[in-house]
């Protein structure tokens, strides 16, 4: 018996429906999430520790420093994997989801359910990474 996969160029209409609904309740989530990343970079620094020592003070700001560059970190992250997702569903309308950008087959629906903004498959990223 042939693979389903192999004798199609593309996901149906109903698979790119199943897959833009996962996309779409990714990306709230990531909304979200990047969302409480940027309002935690804005929260005002002072934690009430004005009147204990000077070199808690200067160990609780390194610490603060130190946090503020992790945070903005992840919401550069989650502000990247936002975009993939955008792109992705953009992908979903033009009916171009799911096939890799390398070999041109589709994409296993595993991949996709788990990195659902995947563009290659996991041997053409393998080989992508070796080259």
């Amino acid at each position: 018996m042939e693979n389903k996969n192999e004798t199609k160029d593309r996901y149906s209409d109903e698979e790119l429906k199943e897959f833009k609904e996962l996309i779409v309740s990714k990306l709230e989530e990531a909304k979200s999430d990047y969302e409480l990343l940027r309002s935690s970079l804005t929260l005002q620094d002072d934690h009430g520790t004005n009147d204990t020592s000077p070199t808690f003070k200067l160990l609780e700001d390194a610490a603060d420093v130190l946090s503020k560059e992790e945070t903005a970190q992840l919401a550069a992250r989650q502000e990247k994997f936002i975009e993939h997702l955008q792109n992705a569903l953009i992908r979903v309308e033009n009916k171009s989801y799911g096939v890799c950008r390398v070999t041109g087959k589709l994409i296993p629906k595993e991949r996709l359910r788990s990195v659902p903004h995947a563009t290659m498959s996991i041997d053409a990223k393998r080989e992508n990474k070796s080259s």
